[in-house]
């Protein structure tokens, strides 16, 4: 295969969770701010959408927030900085400045340049969901990495794929790398 699937492979989505380390009034915010929703019945959460960078917060009474929708780790610091500010317009004072977040999730899409036999790779590699008329694509899980959770892919005829369950970029080249080496190894065959 020659192609560079690196220039090929863009970060869509991180999902990271982090704290304000203050509780927050959700009833309140969302009673004053704009672009949220809040149904405590339906969702212990208040969902407030950013605009830049474009991202989504998921935030608790406690403090803690889920933020999604962003595509590089400078933009998740500036979604979190972006909800600091809003947070406070309303009259609350978040004592942390920069908080600390874990990434729990990293969303990639690429293309790994060869059209792919959905059929025979549902047959011939574990860990595979292939259901054609409810869905176009193979979900390929990879096999566990030492300590972490492997990456999960979904593979798609035309090349295209998308991988989740990774944590960072680097867990994201590793994967590919590795589900590249399963697929040489089956087209050996």
């Amino acid at each position: 295969m020659a192609f560079d699937h690196k220039k090929e492979t863009k970060i869509t989505n991180i999902v990271v969770s982090s704290s304000l380390e203050h509780d927050v009034p959700l009833e309140k915010m969302a009673a004053t701010l704009p672009n949220t929703e809040y149904n405590p019945e339906q969702f212990p959460g208040l969902v407030l959408r950013i605009d830049k960078p474009v991202s989504t917060a998921l935030i608790f009474s406690s403090g803690k927030i889920v933020s999604t929708g962003t595509t590089s780790l400078e933009d998740v610091k500036r979604s979190i900085a972006r909800l600091i500010e809003i947070v406070e317009s309303i009259g609350i004072k978040i004592p942390v400045r920069d908080p600390a977040f874990e990434v729990v999730n990293m969303v990639a899409k690429g293309n790994i340049g060869i059209d792919l036999n959905l059929n025979q790779l549902a047959l011939q590699l574990e860990n595979t969901e292939y259901e054609p008329e409810q869905f176009p694509g193979l979900v390929f899980r990879l096999p566990d990495e030492s300590d972490r959770k492997g990456a999960t892919f979904l593979l798609f005829r035309n090349g295209k794929i998308v991988c989740t369950g990774t944590k960072d970029e680097a867990q994201v080249e590793r994967s590919i790398e590795k589900l590249l080496v399963i697929l040489k190894g089956i087209n050996k065959k």
